[in-house]
């Protein structure tokens, strides 16, 4: 059974997530490396310590407290019902690369996204969620009102302040 675009779109909206990109893909089983865990485990310490870039989807659309905020971005730990993610699974290719990494909430996304990778079992074709950003927001989580918000100016200053003692003005 293959699912034509329209119908994978279709079916990802069907499960909240309307704004989502496809990327087809044609599964071939892959070799992982016995330590692969301990790997993807450092390379998603080096991922969130990417995110300065990130502050209104971290800030804002994620409602983190200043502390998660400050762990998250330091690499001390991720947030509760936050789940970092494979765009392409290694089992099927996929490179143990930041590039190759995005985060979303677990809550209802991770664990739907889990959900239609695996309707799609067996096909020829798998369709798999691929967003344009490091971090998936849905459309209609996403954003602020007019006018400003403190929670975000402190929080840009603070990530403000990561970046530049990193390096990475």
């Amino acid at each position: 059974m293959h699912l034509s675009q329209d119908a994978a779109e279709q079916r990802i909206a069907d499960l909240g997530m309307d704004d989502m990109p496809l990327e087809s893909l044609r599964p071939t089983p892959h070799q992982i490396a016995p330590d692969w865990f301990k790997k993807y485990h450092e390379l998603v310490h080096a991922f969130t310590t990417t995110l300065t870039d990130s502050i209104q989807e971290l800030a804002i659309s994620l409602n983190l407290s200043q502390q998660d905020f400050i762990d998250l971005i330091m690499g001390r730990r991720i947030p509760t019902n936050l789940s970092v993610r494979f765009r392409v699974p290694l089992v099927w290719g996929g490179k143990l690369e930041i590039d190759n990494l995005f985060m979303c909430l677990t809550f209802p996304y991770s664990h739907n996204m889990d959900r239609f990778i695996i309707e799609q079992a067996g096909n020829d074709i798998i369709w798999l969620p691929n967003p344009s950003k490091k971090i998936y927001i849905p459309t209609h989580l996403g954003g602020s009102g007019d006018g400003g918000n403190a929670t975000q100016d402190r929080l840009s200053e603070i990530a403000a302040q990561i970046a530049t003692s990193r390096g990475m003005e």
